[in-house]
């Protein structure tokens, strides 16, 4: 039997071998899945107290065998927190009053449970579950948070068209990082997204979506928006061992469906740079626009992958963002990777100068499970709009 690890999800498939008989074999020849992730984060933030954050999430999941095309995934997550009360977990612990907050609340919940069945190179997927579009910067599952994002929804993904991915959801229901007992915990939803991959151009790939986001609740219908927009990112060699990478994004937005807003609003996404084996350089510059003072909208973005690690701009403002970075990687000597990033802030709109941010992260892995991480963020203000902000995190994680 060969395996092969995904994240924290992996299937064990039998190359060659007859399906089981039935499902009781199924079940026979399933495997557990185990993820723990320990993580201690620390934050400092103007006019707020220190917040310290020693957390633990573990994920328990199991998944028979395939059988006759459909495949099942049952995944619980429990995240406990040692002195809960040294961090505000969004607003939910009375003890964690007026500290900086820390979006890893303590919960234990369903964190997945999907049924799937697969005709030749069609997968439909039904139940909460995670779900990633591209490079997350519009649906995500908010990996970094010990609580990641997951979907109430039916998805549809078909790769059989040459080179080609089309990906259908519906998405019924919003599970989101703060848990079920926050007030924004989950949004209801009646949300279509749709998105085609077409890998066959000449070293790179030609992107095209369509996210229609209706949310139904009056405190968080503002989010509603509809967003089209095309990608193309791709590399070619220029020397030996070396090449030029690059990226360029563009999407329109506007209100849709529930939303009471009425506004129009672009987005702009252009990178370049070299990677190398012994590291990569990227200049990128990233514009979130504004329409009628409101910012264009990524609500079911990854966010902390993008606009800096301080999470100073999960929200846009509403005067809009351009964010100008330069970011860096590099192999160092004991198996450690290392990551370097710039960040210059202004507002779209205005022009005003918000701050600059540098961030910094050195992963290491050992073995085949483990994986060390430890991490930093440093934010600067230059407008009194936004605070100062540096965090900290150190984390070990097993996947299993």
């Amino acid at each position: 039997m060969k395996r092969r690890t995904v994240g924290f999800l992996f299937f064990a498939i039998v190359a060659g071998a007859a399906p089981p008989a039935d499902f009781a074999a199924a079940l026979a020849e399933g495997r557990f899945l185990l993820n723990a992730r320990l993580r201690f984060e620390s934050v400092e933030q103007t006019n707020l107290r220190d917040a310290d954050a020693l957390t633990l999430r573990t994920r328990l999941g199991f998944t028979p065998a395939p059988f006759h095309g459909w495949t099942f995934l049952l995944e619980a997550e429990n995240i406990t927190a040692a002195a809960g009360d040294r961090y505000s977990q969004s607003g939910l612990n009375p003890g964690g009053t007026g500290r900086a907050v820390v979006a890893d609340p303590e919960i234990t919940e369903l964190n997945q449970a999907t049924v799937a069945y697969s005709l030749g190179k069609t997968k439909s997927t039904l139940g909460r579950q995670r779900l990633v579009l591209d490079n997350a910067r519009f649906v995500g599952d908010v990996g970094w948070r010990q609580n990641m994002q997951t979907f109430d929804a039916f998805v549809v993904q078909d790769k059989t068209l040459n080179q080609t991915t089309l990906t259908y959801a519906y998405l019924d229901r919003i599970n989101r990082v703060f848990g079920r007992q926050h007030p924004q915990g989950y949004w209801k939803s009646a949300s279509h997204l749709l998105n085609a991959s077409y890998a066959g151009l000449p070293g790179c790939t030609l992107t095209g979506s369509a996210y229609l986001l209706d949310f139904r609740a009056p405190a968080y219908s503002a989010n509603s928006c509809v967003t089209y927009g095309a990608s193309l990112v791709g590399d070619t060699a220029v020397a030996a061992g070396l090449k030029f990478a690059y990226r360029a994004e563009f999407a329109t937005q506007s209100d849709y469906g529930s939303s009471a807003l009425n506004y129009s609003a672009g987005y702009t996404a252009l990178e370049a740079g070299l990677i190398a084996k012994p590291g990569s350089l990227t200049l990128g510059h990233e514009v979130l626009g504004s329409g009628s003072n409101t910012g264009f909208k990524t609500p079911l973005a990854t966010l902390h992958a993008f606009n800096g690690w301080a999470d100073l701009f999960l929200a846009t403002p509403a005067a809009g963002l351009r964010d100008s970075y330069l970011r860096g990687t590099a192999t160092l000597p004991g198996a450690l990777a290392l990551t370097l990033v710039q960040h210059w802030y202004e507002a779209d709109r205005t022009g005003i100068n918000l701050g600059t941010e540098f961030n910094a992260m050195v992963t290491r892995k050992f073995g085949s499970n483990f994986t060390g991480t430890v991490k930093y963020a440093d934010f600067r203000r230059d407008s009194q709009t936004v605070p100062n902000v540096k965090k900290i995190w150190v984390q070990i994680e097993l996947t299993y």
